[in-house]
């Protein structure tokens, strides 16, 4: 959530940078114009680029894949991603800690926005109070309501959608009527431009956003542009600049200005400028062809831009696949190295196989290589299928037509592969199982992530270091160990170099099902626990079934050692169902 909002935050605020660019080159030019550029910048507050994103995202998937180039897809989800993420290291105090933050920042926000609240409701209810005391006048012709109200607050338009205008008894008397003519028709372009609704949007805007100084700054902007603004459609209407800025003048020495901004008034604004302004009466520009189209095109680009990030970030990127591929049908040889069944191996822009049945090459395209995390091949079921699956065996020599890495090239590349070749048609199916939720015990979290360097980053693009001891090989990042077998004392498993992301998935080989990461923690651990074998997990049955365990069951290890705690659950379970598959042909 905090990552999100900083995100708005500073991207809010360098849209209101560019506004301001954009003002200073349009500073020679009407009012009216530049009042719409803060008020876009305005509402940006209230539109964050990530609902923009979503919008886009809504679309049909595929709706633009024929023209989706896999660079794009793969900028749009950087960019959709938050730019900042919170390191959840440093112990469970530090977590405390942190997780205090977001309630406590939430409150002293809701502080803040209430303040602001009620502070403008008391001054709407006051200029409420006098809309009730308010007596129609007649004579006057205006497209809203004239009312006359006792007191010595400045004339103004009230209300959002049944706007009236309030006159100050006797003014008629107090201005001469070519001044209050120039006055009612400041009053009339408000009206006109609705001003009183784009103003209570920005009060909304300094409400949510009363921490950012920026909108208060924005507020002072627009108030200002929409007074010069009216003061330049006055001028243009035929008043006279001295008659007009006298009377502007007389209703500032007789009459108190309004108290809230959505109720559009006359005196706004810096007075000194606006009457030099007025007085001045100097022509503005109108907007010349190439700075109409460049104010399209940035009004476009602000809206068109995140929709566009989001449709591309729905889409799938487009499968990379094989240039060249070879594959012959084989007969394991145990006499003959190599001819074993070696096999998936992986060089830069190239895949072999060595005679492995099909099925394994489907675990490992869809189940194991299937994403970034790495997954045993029998943490997601696949049913269907022949029986040649598991017995026919097949040599299979791959060319890239770049580098891509061993990820890709064997799970979305070997997806590819055996859709095209082997005619391979799956599909994914769901429905609720059993599984343990990974928590944090309440004792607390025990474990201390990893730093850089504290294990080898394994390249599988890299051939064997054949000279490295065991103790190197165990210090690789991804290893993990299970043993000892056949039930003897103490069991024990051990990752080492992984995210609890990781661990979760490969719990599935040592528990009686999935497990699924609750923790919220991230970082790389080393993670060993010893534990008693017993019925509840296979994998390490006691060597006599009735023989009772001599120390802490699995579940109680991971409290005591770890501080994570498997909890029983129910979520939706992953399954893979073959529809149909055909054996390749000769090449």
């Amino acid at each position: 959530m905090i990552p999100e909002l900083v995100d708005h935050l500073w991207q809010s605020t360098l849209l209101v940078g560019a506004a301001w660019l954009l003002t200073l080159a349009l500073r020679k030019n009407r009012a009216q114009v530049r009042y719409w550029v803060w008020f876009t910048a305005s509402v940006k507050f209230l539109a964050p680029l990530a609902l923009l994103v979503t919008v886009g995202e809504l679309a049909p998937r595929h709706v633009a894949r024929p023209m989706v180039r896999t660079e794009w897809v793969v900028v749009a989800q950087q960019i959709s991603e938050p730019s900042i993420d919170l390191p959840d290291v440093g112990g469970t105090a530090n977590r405390a800690r942190r997780d205090l933050l977001a309630p406590v920042a939430l409150a002293v926000w809701a502080c803040g926005f209430l303040g602001v609240a009620i502070c403008w409701l008391a001054r709407w209810r006051r200029v409420g109070a006098l809309r009730r005391l308010a007596a129609p006048v007649g004579g006057i012709e205006f497209p809203v309501p004239v009312m006359s109200v006792p007191g010595l607050v400045e004339p103004g338009v009230f209300g959002i959608f049944q706007a009236v205008l309030l006159l100050p008894e006797g003014i008629a008397e107090r201005l001469s009527p070519a001044q209050l003519a120039a006055i009612l028709a400041h009053e009339f372009c408000h009206v006109r431009r609705k001003d009183n609704l784009t103003a209570t949007i920005h009060m909304i805007v300094q409400a949510i956003f009363w921490f950012h100084p920026l909108v208060w700054w924005l507020g002072a902007r627009l108030i200002d542009e929409r007074e010069r603004a009216c003061d330049e459609e006055v001028l243009r209407l035929g008043s006279k600049p001295q008659v007009y800025a006298e009377g502007i003048l007389n209703v500032c020495k007789l009459y108190v200005e309004s108290p809230l901004a959505c109720v559009s008034g006359v005196t706004g604004s810096n007075l000194k400028r606006r009457i030099e302004a007025i007085m001045k009466n100097r022509s503005v520009l109108r907007l010349s062809f190439g700075k109409k189209a460049a104010l399209a095109v940035a009004g476009i680009a602000v809206v068109a831009a995140p929709i566009a990030i989001g449709i591309l970030h729905a889409q799938p990127a487009p499968t990379p696949k094989y240039e060249v591929a070879a594959i012959r049908p084989c007969e394991p040889a145990p006499d003959v190295p190599g001819r074993r069944g070696g096999g998936v191996g992986v060089t830069p822009g190239r895949l072999s196989v060595n005679c492995m049945p099909v099925m394994f090459l489907i675990q490992s395209a869809y189940v194991s290589r299937a994403n970034a995390i790495l997954k045993p091949f029998d943490s997601v079921p696949i049913s269907g299928g022949p029986a040649w699956l598991k017995s026919d065996r097949y040599d299979i020599e791959a060319k890239a037509e770049s580098n891509p890495s061993a990820q890709v090239m064997e799970g979305p590349m070997l997806q590819a592969l055996l859709e095209d070749r082997f005619k391979l048609k799956i599909r994914h199916e769901t429905k609720e199982i059993p599984v343990y939720e990974l928590t944090i015990a309440k004792s607390g979290f025990k474990l201390q992530p990893m730093k850089d360097g504290d294990c080898t980053p394994f390249d599988p693009l890299k051939p064997p270091d054949f000279t490295k001891t065991p103790v190197e090989i165990l210090a690789g990042c991804g290893v993990v160990r299970y043993g000892p077998p056949r039930g003897e004392r103490p069991a024990f498993v051990e990752y080492h170099g992984m995210s609890l992301d990781e661990i979760s998935g490969n719990l599935v080989q040592v528990l009686d099902r999935p497990v699924i990461n609750k923790t919220g923690v991230s970082g790389i651990f080393h993670f060993h626990v010893e534990f008693a074998p017993d019925g509840t997990i296979p994998k390490f049955a006691p060597a006599v079934p009735d023989d009772p365990p001599g120390g802490a069951s699995i579940f109680t290890a991971f409290q005591e050692q770890l501080g994570l705690k498997l909890e029983p659950a129910k979520a939706p379970g992953e399954f893979l169902v073959i529809d149909s598959v055909e054996r390749p042909s000769e090449n």
